[in-house]
């Protein structure tokens, strides 16, 4: 199952003291980014998540946000009278310049005249939250890969359609060349001498028209190309429908999804070009724009997969 890089997570962690919030939001990159933003209290569990972010996820711009409340029990909370005259002299103090400063609330004084956070403590509430975030997150980026699998299997549908209706039109088109080719000899030899046909037999005119009609279908034939389109849109479905990745948690060996979508990508552009520069009519000069469009939208698709 592929996965989307364009996603959001959110968990919470609670104990006895107090709340922690993890939020991670993913977009595509074509690396692995991680932004971090933690209160400086939190700072400690940076490594620790970092960790966890760099096991599951294999590309994308990642910003994982934490933050956290303390739980204060009323027989235990105390204030420092003597910080609370600072406090409020600096408050003071920074409403002659701001006059709109808030006062602190009380969760925050009681805050300020307690020690650091106890990693002991807040730093498996911290995992708690970021392995559920990731649950998370995973399951999001999972139902918006599938839907651009969908996308992607509706435009190799239509690059079926059309490889079977090229192979359909070229007998087509070869009877017709070979009609308007034995025309065009029969105009020429009239045009050069009225008597033309006595000076040829119908078994020789009958041969250059043969030749002619051979070397045409050698220069048209596009039977290669739409051989390896099909192997290629088989490789897509194979990609799409590839669940060991879902199994394991981790990225595959083969590299990840989206990177070998552009490759593939690249290489059905290459078959749709041969086959637009050997078009021998009308119709399939179309069908090489249709096969480059169908592609290029699947390749917009495949930018937003890990």
């Amino acid at each position: 199952m592929i996965r989307s890089m364009t996603a959001f997570g959110s968990a919470k962690a609670e104990t006895e003291f107090g709340t922690l919030t993890i939020e991670i939001r993913s977009v595509n990159s074509r690396f692995l980014d991680l932004n971090f933003r933690l209160p400086e209290d939190l700072r400690m569990v940076e490594a620790a998540l970092r960790e966890m972010v760099t096991r599951a996820i294999a590309r994308g711009k990642v910003e994982v946000r934490a933050s956290f409340a303390r739980k204060f029990a009323a027989e235990s909370a105390m204030l420092d009278t003597e910080g609370l005259h600072r406090v409020a002299a600096l408050l003071k103090a920074a409403r002659e310049v701001l006059p709109d400063v808030p006062a602190p609330r009380l969760s925050e004084l009681l805050a300020g005249t307690n020690e650091g956070l106890d990693p002991e403590i807040w730093t498996p509430m911290a995992t708690e939250a970021c392995t559920r975030a990731l649950v998370d997150l995973q399951a999001s980026r999972e139902r918006e890969g599938q839907r651009l699998a969908e996308i992607m299997q509706q435009c190799a549908s239509g690059m079926n359609t059309i490889i079977q209706q090229v192979e359909t039109e070229l007998p087509v088109i070869l009877e017709e060349h070979q009609q308007k080719l034995a025309q065009r000899l029969r105009d020429a030899l009239l045009a050069a001498n009225p008597d033309g046909f006595a000076l040829i037999t119908g078994q020789e005119l009958s041969a250059r028209i043969a030749q002619e009609t051979s070397l045409f279908s050698l220069r048209i034939d596009v039977a290669e190309e739409l051989a390896r389109l099909r192997s290629h849109i088989a490789e897509l479905e194979h990609i799409l429908n590839d669940d060991d990745q879902a199994q394991t948690g981790s990225p595959r060996k083969g590299g990840s999804a989206g990177k070998r979508l552009d490759f593939l990508f690249q290489e059905m552009n290459r078959e749709a070009n041969t086959l637009g520069s050997k078009a021998g009519a009308l119709s399939m000069t179309r069908a090489a724009i249709d096969l480059k469009l169908l592609i290029e939208h699947m390749r917009e698709q495949a930018q937003n997969i890990e």
